[in-house]
């Protein structure tokens, strides 16, 4: 993500030149909400979004950014918890939840890392699901990125670097354009631009950090995580520091982890220990099933992160010296956990190694540990699901699919995916329908519901799913090409649509041109 990441810096910085004419705009507050610090915001919340959605589209399009079911669905069980409790904490008022896109992206870099861009919009690395050992570490990381945006200290950034000189976004510019050829020499544009204007903005981001600190503790702890997640996540940060940091913690350049706010943390942690009662075995047991999935899904994390097939043999190698009967313990030991990250591991590492053989063996093993554990059980079950797909095999639980019960997500793509192999489409797209009326900007859904779609030779119906998929990623002239396309189809063979999807498809394309005429005239205003 280096070279997008960027072109972003460059892209944000050029924005503010126009936005820093921008009216005034101060959010409105609540009796929970803490008061702004130093200077109120001069960006107004829709232009930030449009910043955001410019970024959010390029992306989108960048090849890192992957949409992987599993891991999305585990990544929103850990954030939609921590949104609901800002809105009930008062962090989130009603305009800004409005305005603003709250979607958080998964990126294929093995680095640990995570961010909050304008808007609304949050990244996260592969690398840090993978490196963290429970939900309430990456709660504590989501819930700080959370903060930054409903404290609108974005905003102020925005704002307090459109106040200083143009050579300071020049400089960034020079980045973004050097990094095409050569990474070093851009970040050295980069760090040289900064440095002037660094002293003056230190302060501000310091006060930025603590308030995020701050509010992140109380979002994550009031949406049930445990309190302990923070600290243990800012002590694998600070061992980090200590081994001086290589690049595979670009999060600790961008937040700063400072004795103070380590201090702080703690200090949070053991009032907030001192304060709560004792928890009780029932409490225990689940976080323990919850440390299980974590395991499992920070496997996961690691091997879609494309280790190379020296590292994918070593988990294969790993999980096959796991000979002995494995038992899940109540609450869930260490011993556990560690089994049940390292046969998932070793399982989806088989399979991507083309061993189909061993991954099932591994699989087998993993599904006796888990069997207590139902997420964890509905993991392993959609790992054999992929497996299978991958060996370019129908997949053997197939048949006894009813995807119009698929819960999750996860379960409705995976299961969409082996009954499109199974030459089930109708099946499909008669679930993905009403999915996509609940869910209209799930990208992948919509390309899921195009190639069942077509499968059907329904065509024009196709066509415009695929549009909305491009929509859907925020690519507006793709869409309208894909929408026009339609049209032209209905126009040369009438009876390939109805009446309904011909008006579907007129809306779909006069919304879309609409959108595309706002930008190019913001484009305009802003430069």
């Amino acid at each position: 993500m280096g070279q997008l990441a960027l072109a972003v810096l460059a892209w944000v910085a050029s924005a503010n030149l126009s936005l820093a004419q921008a009216p005034a705009s101060v959010p409105g507050t609540t009796a929970g909400s803490l008061p702004s610090l130093g200077e109120t915001s001069e960006l107004a919340a829709a232009a930030e979004r449009r910043i955001g959605d410019r970024i959010a589209a390029s992306i989108y399009r960048d090849p890192d950014y992957i949409d992987d079911p599993v891991l999305t669905d585990y990544l929103q069980s850990v954030w939609l918890p921590l949104v609901a409790a800002a809105r009930t904490r008062g962090e989130l008022h009603a305009e800004l939840e409005e305005r603003f896109a709250w979607q958080v992206f998964l990126i294929r870099d093995r680095s640990i890392n995570a961010f909050a861009l304008p808007g609304g919009y949050f990244g996260v690395h592969l690398g840090l699901i993978a490196a963290v050992g429970s939900a309430d570490e990456v709660a504590a990381v989501l819930g700080h990125e959370l903060s930054h945006v409903t404290q609108r200290h974005i905003s102020r950034m925005l704002t307090q670097q459109s106040r200083q000189t143009p050579w300071m976004i020049a400089a960034m510019i020079l980045g973004a354009l050097a990094a095409g050829k050569n990474g070093d020499a851009a970040s050295a544009a980069i760090v040289g631009g900064q440095a002037v204007a660094a002293q003056n903005q230190l302060n501000f981001s310091r006060d930025m950090e603590r308030e995020a600190d701050r509010v992140g503790f109380g979002v994550m702890t009031d949406a049930g995580f445990e309190s302990r997640g923070m600290t243990t996540m800012f002590e694998k940060l600070q061992q980090a520091s200590r081994l001086n940091d290589n690049g595979s913690f670009p999060y600790l350049r961008s937040h700063p982890l400072t004795t103070e706010r380590i201090a702080a943390a703690q200090a949070r942690v053991q009032l907030a220990s001192a304060e709560a009662e004792k928890p009780s075995r029932e409490k225990l047991v689940e976080a323990g099933k919850a440390r299980v999935l974590h395991a499992m899904m920070a496997s996961r994390a690691r091997i879609l992160a494309a280790p190379g097939v020296d590292a994918l043999r070593s988990m294969v190698a790993e999980a096959q010296r796991r000979t002995a009967p494995l038992v899940l313990h109540s609450p869930a030991s260490a011993d556990n956990v560690r089994d049940a990250g390292v046969l998932y591991a070793g399982a989806y590492a088989a399979a991507q190694l083309r061993d189909f053989a061993g991954a099932r063996s591994l699989l087998a093993k993993l599904r006796p540990l888990v069997a207590e554990v139902p997420q964890a059980a509905g993991a392993a079950d959609l790992l054999a699901v992929d497996m299978d797909l991958l060996a370019g095999v129908v997949p053997a639980t197939a048949a006894s699919f009813d995807i119009s019960k698929a819960a999750s997500r996860a379960e409705v793509l995976i299961q969409a995916r082996a009954l499109l192999a199974a030459q089930r489409a109708q099946d499909v797209s008669s679930r993905l329908q009403t999915w996509v009326a609940a869910h209209p900007k799930d990208a992948t859904a919509w390309q899921l519901l195009a190639v069942a779609y077509g499968n059907q030779n329904q065509n024009v119906r196709a066509i415009r799913a695929d549009a909305e998929s491009r929509a859907a990623q925020l690519d507006y002239p793709a869409a309208l090409d894909r929408f026009k396309a339609a049209q032209a189809l209905m126009r040369s063979n009438p009876g390939s649509a109805d009446y309904v999807e011909g008006s579907i498809l007129d809306t779909r394309t006069r919304q879309t041109e609409s959108l595309i005429k706002e930008q190019a005239l913001q484009d305009k205003v802003d430069h």
